[in-house]
């Protein structure tokens, strides 16, 4: 487990470290990509309820999608970290709705819901650094917030890591904890559906 473990440091930092040497208009366009796909999911457009990550720094950015879902009138559930590293649920109710939080997170200030409020959502949207195009095992920041997520999720609902292009890679290191996802979204790919 232990050369796991380090081969996932490894590989966190080689990811962390193309993320920080890419420009403000390339997140930006990655952003707009991601979100436009995202929204016209058949999943999401019929969903009542998303669940999704508010992101922050070089993460895919996700507060344009988040609105343009609130907007139109879908119910969105954001998280707010719990000491433990598990993930609570509280609904996002427009920009406003988020304060700083630990770690520089943007986390809900409406009441929270509970961890099983995941289980609700129709379509789940989780951050990810890297996701196996052969398994759809995603690599996190190593926290296991996302893999606890995950395990509590109906099977039939789809879970969709966001990634940039060069994150959708032939495998990741994998522990038995870790979760996979049943979709990625990338900029230029769309939408990857595993089996």
């Amino acid at each position: 487990m232990r050369d796991i473990a380090e081969d996932k440091t490894t590989l966190r930092a080689g990811l962390l470290a193309a993320r920080a040497g890419m420009s403000e208009d390339e997140r930006a366009a990655a952003a707009r990509a991601v979100r436009d796909t995202l929204l016209t999911l058949p999943e999401a457009e019929m969903a009542g309820t998303v669940a999704a990550y508010v992101s922050i720094g070089d993460e895919p950015g996700t507060h344009s999608l988040l609105f343009a879902l609130w907007k139109r009138g879908t119910y969105v559930l954001v998280p707010k970290l719990l000491p433990g590293g598990d993930l609570d649920w509280a609904s996002y109710e427009g920009p406003d709705s988020l304060r700083p939080g630990p770690y520089g997170l943007l986390e809900p200030v409406e009441p929270p819901r509970g961890v099983t409020a995941v289980r609700g959502a129709d379509l789940i949207i989780v951050p990810a650094l890297a996701v196996s195009s052969a398994t759809g095992t995603r690599l996190g920041r190593g926290g296991g917030s996302y893999d606890r997520v995950l395990a509590r999720v109906d099977p039939g609902i789809l879970t969709v890591a966001a990634v940039y292009d060069a994150e959708l890679v032939a495998s990741v290191p994998t522990e038995p904890h870790d979760q996979a996802v049943r979709a990625v979204v990338t900029p230029s790919r769309g939408i990857t559906r595993f089996t």
